[in-house]
């Protein structure tokens, strides 16, 4: 099928060059304007552009879809399907129902349920045992048109954001492969979504990594691993930022202290009293220093029993 490709960050990327290598022709990768990046502020591609130049493949960069000619210029592809994947923009109605297919959408998480932003971090955030990808035939509404295939992926005990990102993307660029074949061939099924059953999710924001550690260790484990790689979890230590990248619940350990106390200092790991159990940190990043083990790290700052994190 002739296809305009829409998509813009890396979860996009493997879904574009899964359609190339299944033989579809992408006349057109539509992608978010260049953004500067880095100390030097230098523009940088989005990796779908990247992607696409690779492919020889034409690349347009609208600011504003809505805009008029916007769609004068995807107008004159002829595409069969528009294929969005992580886009960044919403599509109005008249390039909804520009090609004969209409635009199929990959959303990494098994709908109804997580909605909108960030579904990969929000499910492991959330304490879910199996997400997954859906695709579905877009209309005007957020997330809410016919489902078409499904794919469920079971999250590992210790999967990160990052980890079911890359899982994720991969199950999401073959589904999308299988349901282009569907289409064409006329099989495939279009599903209405439940709406009553529908849940939301919100963007993650740098502020949602502070720990409050009035909450429990299970909850604050699943946070950390959530926000693994961006924007990381992190609380504060004699007014330094402290990331925390690999933490252990240790909920059947008590400790008669506030929330946020270190109540033991081991050789390769601390332990911080929560709300409910404590929390085993086991790899940490303090402000201007690198990434590092907890026994790397004491070797370095050795810490006392009874230290308090978080802002004073």
């Amino acid at each position: 099928m002739r296809v305009i490709f829409m998509g813009t960050p890396d979860f996009s990327v493997g879904t574009l060059e899964a359609l190339i290598e299944a033989g579809h022709e992408v006349v057109l990768a539509v992608t978010q304007p260049d953004k500067p990046k880095g100390r030097g502020k230098s523009m940088q591609f989005p990796p779908v552009k990247e992607t696409a130049l690779a492919h020889g493949i034409e690349v347009y960069q609208p600011v504003r879809v809505r805009e008029s000619a916007c769609f004068e210029y995807l107008k004159k592809y002829e595409a069969d399907i528009i294929v969005v994947v992580a886009f960044g923009q919403i599509l109005p109605k008249e390039i909804l129902e520009m090609p004969r297919f209409g635009c199929v959408n990959v959303h990494a998480s098994l709908l109804p349920k997580y909605r909108g932003a960030a579904p990969i971090q929000w499910a492991v955030i959330n304490g879910e045992q199996v997400t997954g990808v859906t695709t579905m035939r877009m209309d005007e509404g957020l997330d809410t048109g016919d489902m078409i295939l499904k794919e469920e992926v079971v999250l590992a005990p210790e999967e990160t954001g990052g980890s079911l990102f890359d899982r994720l993307a991969k199950t999401g660029a073959s589904l999308c492969v299988r349901t282009l074949a569907a289409i064409e061939d006329g099989s495939a099924r279009y599903t209405p979504q439940e709406h009553e059953q529908a849940t939301h999710t919100t963007m993650i924001k740098k502020q949602l990594g502070e720990i409050v550690w009035e909450k429990s260790a299970s909850e604050l484990e699943r946070l950390i691993r959530g926000l693994n790689p961006w924007p990381s979890a992190y609380t504060y230590l004699n007014g330094k930022t402290l990331k925390i990248w690999k933490a252990v619940v240790k909920e059947q350990v008590q400790a008669h202290a506030d929330p946020g106390s270190v109540v033991e200092v081991l050789k390769d790991s601390i332990l911080v009293q929560t709300g409910q159990g404590l929390l085993q940190l086991v790899e940490v990043q303090l402000e201007g220093k690198k990434r590092m083990t907890t026994d790397a790290f004491l070797r370095g700052f050795p810490l006392e029993t009874g230290t308090k994190l978080g802002k004073e």
